[in-house]
C-alpha cells in the first residue's frame, strides 16, 4: 500500500517535471535566434541543447524505467527547466515579434524605458 502511494507520488513528480522541460524545450525552439542575445542571456543553441538533454534525461527517468537511482535526473531536469521558464523565457518574450510581446506598440517590440 505504501510503496503504491509511493510510486504515485514518484510518477506525479516526474511527469511535472517532464512536463515542464517539454515546455521550456518548446519555447525556446519557438523564439528567435536574435532574440536571447538582445535579452542578455546565452545563445538560443545553449537553452535548446540543455532543456532537451532536461527532456530527454527526465523522459528516461520516469518510472518504470527510472525507479530508485534516476531520481536526481528528475530535480536536475526539474531545476534547467525552471531557471529556463522563470528567468530566460520573460526575458526573450518582448524580442519574440508579435509572439506574445508586450511592447509599447503591442507588436513584440521591447518596451520603453521612459522619457521624452
Amino acid at each position: 500500500m505504501i510503496a503504491t502511494a509511493q510510486l504515485l507520488v514518484y510518477l506525479a513528480v516526474g511527469l511535472v517535471a517532464f512536463g515542464m522541460s517539454v515546455w521550456a524545450l518548446g519555447d525556446a525552439a519557438s523564439r528567435p535566434k536574435g532574440a536571447f542575445t538582445s535579452a542578455g542571456k546565452r545563445t538560443k543553441t545553449f537553452w535548446l541543447v540543455l532543456t532537451g538533454a532536461a527532456t530527454a534525461l527526465t523522459f528516461i527517468a520516469l518510472p518504470p524505467l527510472g525507479q530508485g537511482g534516476l531520481s536526481f535526473f528528475t530535480l536536475g531536469s526539474a531545476v534547467i527547466a525552471g531557471v529556463y521558464l522563470a528567468d530566460v523565457r520573460p526575458a526573450v518574450k518582448p524580442y519574440s515579434g508579435g509572439r506574445g510581446g508586450r511592447g509599447r506598440s503591442g507588436r513584440g517590440t521591447p518596451p520603453s524605458r521612459g522619457g521624452w
